[in-house]
């Protein structure tokens, strides 16, 4: 029998706080009444800022981010359209494969899992294409299976210093609300993300954010769609209404999250989760171990990819984590599998939260056959939090 608590540091879904938890504890209420949009307006409001956009179009899908990826596709591009896409891990892999079953004409750079967004490749084939057959770019900001974080202000300026019209697509699942981006300022088309990473909720709402360009394309976009069009959902979201059963539970968690975002404030919640995941980094460097990741630039501050040694399986390392010590780390994916154990840091987190992890991970390495030095990694994190990290803001939620 295993006894306190079980700890999750898989990068999603992340760790619901409390406080989320009991606001989703109501009972079912009519999503017809006339009162439905008090609950839902003020969340279409509340969720731009977390995109840092004040002209675009919010929208929930009850689904997952990849359900979000599929409406961005289906309602503001044509069958056979010509689109710029790299891959460079799991998450990169299955938005190519997903645009490619839905019949785009995929331009795919294949780049080492390790590396970001080909920003300078994207730049030599947008400005070789004259004709603008290109209809978009796509970019993912965070490739969760890695622990990279590409440069989403970089691709547009190449696409605007070679005065391209394409679309700009970015997959920020595991990054909006959790690292720093700009969709008005990077003039991002279609932001995607879900309600299971820094949104601190259970997984069940993929959320798109759509600028007004795109608005315009997905009136004259002719690619199947029905569940996911744009139109019924922007009508029906005027009054705070849905076309169809909306998940109301996880609109009262999103209440919630929101007002704590809010009240931590978007900055501040960027600037925590880059010195907690500064303080993991450093642990793992204390290991001798290396990140996937192939430059610091590119480190991610919401997971950490970590490569054991050669002759340990990391599939060992995370079943003695989960069996004996109660913890879950996320599993290499794909190409990565056995080779790679990942950290999740983001959401709701603190450094307790980061140096259990460590501390976990250690004496899972360890039995596995890792030749760790305990405590190595917790006190450079240690060292980390307590002297050399800026002071933040700590704010307490115990009115909650």
């Amino acid at each position: 029998m295993r006894t306190g608590q079980t700890h999750l540091f898989i990068p999603g879904p992340t760790n619901v706080p409390e406080a989320v938890r009991q606001a989703m504890n109501v009972p079912m209420q009519d999503m017809r009444a006339p009162d439905f949009g008090d609950l839902t307006l003020g969340l279409f409001e509340d969720l731009k800022p977390i995109f840092r956009t004040q002209t675009g179009q919010v929208m929930m899908f009850p689904g997952s981010g990849t359900g979000a990826w599929e409406a961005a596709m289906t309602n503001t591009l044509n069958p056979g359209d010509k689109v710029l896409m790299s891959r460079f891990g799991q998450f990169s892999t299955l938005w190519v494969q997903m645009a490619e079953r839905l019949g785009l004409a995929v331009e795919v750079i294949d780049v080492p899992w390790g590396a970001g967004v080909p920003v300078k490749e994207y730049a030599r084939r947008l400005g070789a294409d004259k004709n603008d057959e290109i209809k978009a770019v796509f970019v993912t900001h965070n490739e969760t299976a890695t622990g990279v974080t590409s440069d989403v202000a970089a691709v547009r300026r190449a696409l605007d210093e070679c005065f391209h019209d394409a679309l700009l697509f970015v997959d920020g699942v595991s990054s909006i609300g959790s690292i720093d981006f700009r969709m008005d300022d990077w003039r991002v088309d279609l932001a995607v993300t879900g309600s299971q990473k820094g949104l601190m909720l259970p997984a069940g709402l993929g959320i798109l954010a759509v600028s007004e360009k795109a608005m315009e394309a997905s009136k004259t976009a002719t690619m199947r769609r029905a569940y996911f069009e744009f139109a019924d959902m922007v009508k029906m979201n005027a009054d705070g209404y849905f076309p169809y059963t909306p998940p109301t539970q996880l609109f009262h968690g999103l209440r919630k999250s929101l007002d704590r975002i809010h009240t931590e404030g978007l900055d501040n919640v960027v600037a925590r989760h880059n010195r907690l995941a500064e303080g993991v980094r450093r642990g793992v460097a204390a290991w001798g171990l290396d990140l996937v990741a192939e430059h610091h630039t590119l480190y991610s501050d919401t997971v950490s990819a970590i490569r054991v040694p050669r002759d340990i399986d990391a599939r060992d390392v995370l079943c003695i984590a989960y069996e004996d010590f109660g913890a879950s780390f996320g599993s290499g994916l794909g190409r990565l599998a056995g080779k790679v154990f990942r950290i999740g840091h983001l959401g709701d987190l603190n450094e307790g939260m980061c140096l259990t992890a460590l501390s976990i991970a250690e004496m899972s390495l360890a039995r596995a056959g890792a030749n760790i030095c305990f405590g190595s990694g917790v006190a450079a994190a240690q060292s980390w939090y307590a002297y050399e990290a800026v002071e933040q803001p700590k704010l307490r939620f115990a009115a909650e």
